[in-house]
């Protein structure tokens, strides 16, 4: 999966991962998401160090329950996430972090600084404004896909369309997206 690939055909990787044990498919899934998971962690208080470690170990238990993934009741991404979340969980309870995490809970964060808060802002602006000016139809898809975090095939049955409308539709406002908003990388 590449930036240029959906997250939703990460369902579609899991599928080839737990049928076949799919190495292209888990590198590819690997390569999109432990970076994500990674990020995630680190947002939640993690180190960076510990944040490699767990998304690491998130990214293995993808590998090895791939099969008990069902896209029928949550999105890859989703289910990706609440693995590290789990995870991060557990360790906590072995008391492997506890220690830090006291530390975090009697300082709180420094306030970001006020340029990053400004030009957040600014991302957040031109995202909408991008959002915004999609067509209705791929703008609804898009929700549904990327903020309810819905499989492709839920979108289908949710807006009574084709599965290959809905893909389509997505590929469609995604290189709409990524050409108003190329410049933010």
């Amino acid at each position: 999966m590449t930036d240029g690939q959906p997250a939703a055909d990460a369902g579609a990787l899991l599928a080839a991962i737990a049928a076949r044990g799919d190495r292209d498919a888990f590198a590819a899934l690997f390569d999109h998401f432990a970076p994500r998971v990674k990020g995630y962690l680190m947002r939640l208080g993690l180190p960076a160090a510990q944040a490699e470690e767990l998304a690491q170990e998130a990214m293995l238990t993808v590998w090895r329950r791939a099969e008990q993934f069902d896209p029928a009741t949550h999105g890859a991404a989703a289910w990706i996430f609440t693995i590290a979340r789990n995870l991060r969980v557990d360790a906590v309870r072995r008391d492997r972090l506890v220690p830090r995490l006291d530390l975090m809970a009697e300082e709180p964060p420094p306030p970001p600084h006020a340029d990053a808060a400004v030009e957040a802002s600014q991302h957040g602006e031109r995202v909408r404004a991008a959002l915004a000016s999609l067509p209705d139809e791929q703008a609804e898809v898009v929700r549904l896909s990327f903020f309810d975090d819905r499989p492709h095939a839920e979108i289908e049955r949710a807006l009574g369309i084709p599965l290959g409308t809905v893909k389509s539709r997505l590929r469609l406002a995604m290189a709409r997206l990524r050409t108003l908003l190329d410049d933010m990388k």
